[in-house]
C-alpha cells in the first residue's frame, strides 16, 4: 500500500523501531499505517555503548533534520545522544562498564541502502546488518517515509 502524505497528519505521526523483529512501525496517533523492514549495525542488537561499536541506540528520540543524500537516498538524523542517552552513558562510566575517556558517538539516523558500496535492498530483506549504528531501509521505503514525517517526529527504538 502506497502512502499519500496529504492524507496523513504529520503532527500525529511517530515511529516505533523494534530491533528484535527488524521492523519500523509507522503510526498516526493510535493507528498503525504501515510496517517497514529495517536493518541495523551489528548482529548482537545491543544498546549503543560507544562510538564505533556498530550498535543502534535504544530509547526515545526525535528527528532533528532531513535531507536528500547521495549515498543513502534520504537521511533523517536522530537527536542521539540526547539527555537520556547521556544519563545511561555516564551511569555506565561510573559503574566501570565504560572507560572515563569513552566517546558516546553520534550521527545516528534512518537512511536507505548504499548502492555505491554494493549494498542493496536484499540486505534489508535478508536481515543483513551493515550500518555503523543507523537504521537502514530499502530506498523506496525510506523515500516514502521521508515524505510522511517531519522534523520533530518522535522515534522510539527498543529491543
Amino acid at each position: 500500500m502506497k502512502l499519500n502524505p496529504a492524507d496523513i497528519d504529520a503532527d500525529k505521526v511517530f515511529l516505533l523501531i523494534d530491533k528484535s523483529d527488524y521492523r519500523l512501525y509507522l503510526y498516526e496517533d493510535v493507528t498503525l499505517l504501515k510496517i517497514y523492514k529495517v536493518v541495523f549495525g551489528s548482529r548482537e542488537l545491543r544498546d549503543k555503548l560507544v562510538q564505533g561499536d556498530r550498535q543502534t541506540p535504544e530509547g526515545t528520540f526525535h528527528i532533528t533534520s532531513k535531507r536528500y543524500d547521495g549515498r543513502w537516498s534520504r537521511f533523517m538524523l536522530l537527536d542521539y545522544p540526547n539527555e537520556s542517552s547521556w544519563t545511561k552513558f555516564h551511569r555506565r562510566q561510573s559503574r566501570g562498564i565504560l572507560p572515563a575517556n569513552a566517546d558516546i558517538g553520534g550521527g545516528i539516523g534512518i537512511h536507505g541502502v548504499e548502492y555505491a558500496s554494493g549494498i542493496r535492498d536484499t540486505y534489508v530483506d535478508s536481515r543483513i546488518n551493515w550500518t555503523l549504528g543507523c537504521i537502514s531501509m530499502k530506498n523506496g521505503d525510506v523515500n516514502e517515509l521521508y515524505n510522511v514525517i517531519k522534523v520533530g517526529t518522535p522515534v522510539v527504538i527498543r529491543y
